[in-house]
């Protein structure tokens, strides 16, 4: 039996995620009480039910704070699950209750931000045991989809470390939550090619414009040996996303090949990897 316990922060997605999940064939249960989790588990053997996913978060109040005992013991009586943790960063979540006017559970009259910071604390034993850890920051509701696609259709591996490169233009200002910013407008500029101009990185003959030249090669190679010894520091420190972004003035050409070029020395690390082209549709 896939025994699949869906926690994480208010806001971050959970309700979502239990629905996709429910939509391929899981059997769902959302903010059971603490106390019936062991009975639960025991009646979903019994059923003989090959998918299950119990959602359990802040709302069970002081009982939460017994769910790690019972994990422990239904763990050394042989029961198996995993836990999928949804994170999330506090100013977005800050953001996502503003717009949908609800109140945070354990903020009360109080400001937003601190019931967050108080939930975050609640929640962390759960974070530290979690299999798999998905920061929806910065996901729209189909790459979540496609991530729980991912890891429970396809049972593809997961790495809980998520880097993201990012292509951007300079003119457009800098991604507000990047965690490392490249400059490459040092680089030949394709867009002074009349031939070139209405193409984009993704373009073969962009590429070789971009990546003839010795500064481009070099500099690539120093970038990703630098994200190689970074990251598994950022690790050590908790952190589990890195946005690494690269711009150049429009977003379109320089930017987008060497994002498309550290992508792909890099998509056959241990660590989960995308690459995204913020900028490349703008003024065309």
């Amino acid at each position: 039996m896939k025994f699949v316990i869906v926690t994480g922060m208010s806001g971050a997605g959970k309700s979502s995620v239990l629905k996709m999940l429910e939509d391929i064939g899981y059997f769902c249960v959302d903010n059971l009480p603490i106390q019936l989790v062991k009975k639960f588990f025991r009646l979903s053997i019994q059923s003989k039910q090959s998918k299950v996913a119990l959602g359990i978060d802040i709302r069970s109040g002081r009982a939460l704070q017994e769910l790690d005992t019972i994990l422990k013991d239904l763990k050394r009586s042989g029961f198996n699950y995993e836990i999928l943790f949804l994170d999330c960063s506090p100013e977005v979540l800050v953001k996502r209750y503003k717009e949908t006017r609800r109140t945070h559970p354990l903020s009360g009259s109080g400001r937003v931000d601190k019931g967050i910071e108080l939930e975050r604390e609640q929640l962390d034993f759960l974070r530290r045991e979690a299999d798999v850890i998905i920061d929806t920051s910065q996901l729209l509701i189909r790459e979540l989809k496609a991530q729980i696609n991912k890891i429970y259709v396809e049972e593809e591996s997961y790495n809980n470390f998520i880097i993201t490169i990012l292509s951007f233009g300079f003119k457009y200002g800098i991604p507000t939550d990047s965690d490392l910013v490249f400059d490459v407008r040092f680089l030949p500029n394709p867009y002074y090619d009349e031939e070139l101009r209405s193409k984009t990185g993704n373009d073969r003959d962009v590429q070789d414009f971009v990546m003839t030249t010795a500064t481009a090669t070099e500099f690539l190679y120093k970038l990703h040996e630098m994200l190689l010894f970074l990251i598994p520091h950022y690790i050590s420190e908790g952190k589990n996303q890195l946005v690494v972004s690269i711009g150049c003035t429009g977003g379109k050409h320089r930017s987008v090949t060497l994002a498309n070029e550290l992508f792909d020395r890099m998509r056959n690390t241990e660590y989960g990897i995308k690459v995204e082209h913020r900028d490349i549709e703008k003024d065309r």
